[in-house]
């Protein structure tokens, strides 16, 4: 350790103001314009407030304690309301302040944290995290420097969200513009026309059950986040839940439409899923020889099928397509030889 630094438990260098915490359910919350913190932060606005000054404040239980999507150290300030799902603790520093953010954001918790199905940070294993304090002028330079380094990121990230939408709205207008300007030899399909003889275009109906160690792989709605759907993450089930509907048993390089919640939503099941399977909300597609797959892909995603498919899509609750309306869903086709974009 440097010279001038020190290891220090939080309660040697802050204040905890638990006690003070009163948490408000939500059907006695008034609506007002004071933040209501939890244990990731802002929750609610509410008419009163029970601090008004700079604290720490630091989550007390919750997933996120080890998922770490969110920030577990946040700095609070003015007028605002906080729950029992968040620590206080008061600094004699601001600078102290932040430095203390910035180290517990920056290391793992996963030794001071109790409980699996609710994670909990106790005071007490908060009060033993080592905290290595250095001088004062060091923690403002280090701050200072970090300050920066965020503010860099903040500004890249930015910049390149914004890329990301320039470039997606560049290839939505090239997509478009492919399937509206149409050559010689296009013709007009539905999709059950151009569905592989053995494909059924139905939706699985395999219930997602319990996990089950090195079971078959299913895919469920909500996986379907990336083009390409691969085995890593997907829940493992009996296999024997799957019996009796091998229809949707995947071959690996099916289409994946959602018709049930988020409809429309198409992936790629990679090669690596053949044998698994999907539940229902999901329907398998292969192509006949007509439609190349990857091609097929990107005519689902283009405005023409979709505005079908929302057009078709009916329901408040759970929005969901026919498959009936789906079997002729408009398609339209350029030659072979034209589809590899």
């Amino acid at each position: 350790m440097k010279k001038g630094w020190q290891i220090k438990s939080l309660d040697q260098i802050s204040t905890n103001l638990d006690n003070r915490r009163i948490p408000i359910t939500k059907s006695d919350r008034v609506n007002g314009k004071y933040p209501y913190y939890g244990a990731s932060g802002i929750v609610d606005y509410v008419a009163d407030y029970i601090f008004d000054e700079d604290t720490l404040l630091i989550s007390e239980d919750g997933a996120n304690l080890l998922a770490r999507s969110t920030p577990i150290a946040f700095s609070a300030s003015g007028k605002y309301w906080v729950n029992n799902h968040a620590h206080i603790l008061k600094f004699d520093s601001s600078i102290t302040q932040k430095f203390v953010e910035l180290y517990l954001e920056s290391i793992p918790l996963d030794d001071y944290i109790t409980g699996a199905a609710q994670p909990k940070l106790n005071q007490k294993a908060l009060n033993s995290i080592p905290i290595p304090v250095p001088p004062l002028a060091e923690q403002q330079r280090i701050v200072a420097i970090l300050d920066e380094a965020f503010a860099d990121l903040a500004t890249a990230k930015a910049n390149a969200e914004k890329n990301l939408q320039n470039a997606r709205a560049l290839f939505e207008s090239h997509l478009q513009s492919v399937f509206t300007q149409r050559g010689q030899g296009w013709v007009e399909k539905t999709l059950e026309e151009v569905a592989n003889d053995n494909c059924t275009l139905s939706y699985g109906i395999v219930q997602p059950g319990e996990e089950y160690a090195e079971g078959m792989p299913i895919v469920r709605p909500t996986d379907l986040s990336t083009k390409v759907i691969r085995l890593a993450g997907l829940k493992r089930i009996n296999p024997k839940l799957a019996d009796g509907y091998k229809r949707t048993t995947l071959r690996g390089g099916e289409l994946l439409l959602c018709v049930r919640g988020s409809t429309g939503i198409v992936s790629i099941a990679a090669p690596e899923l053949a044998g698994a399977n999907v539940t229902r909300g999901i329907v398998p597609i292969r192509f006949n020889p007509l439609l190349k797959p990857e091609f097929g892909f990107y005519l689902l995603n283009s405005e023409s099928v979709q505005s079908q498919i929302r057009t078709k899509t009916y329901g408040t609750a759970l929005m969901q397509i026919n498959i009936r309306d789906l079997r002729v869903l408009s398609l339209s086709i350029p030659p072979l030889k034209d589809q590899t974009m």
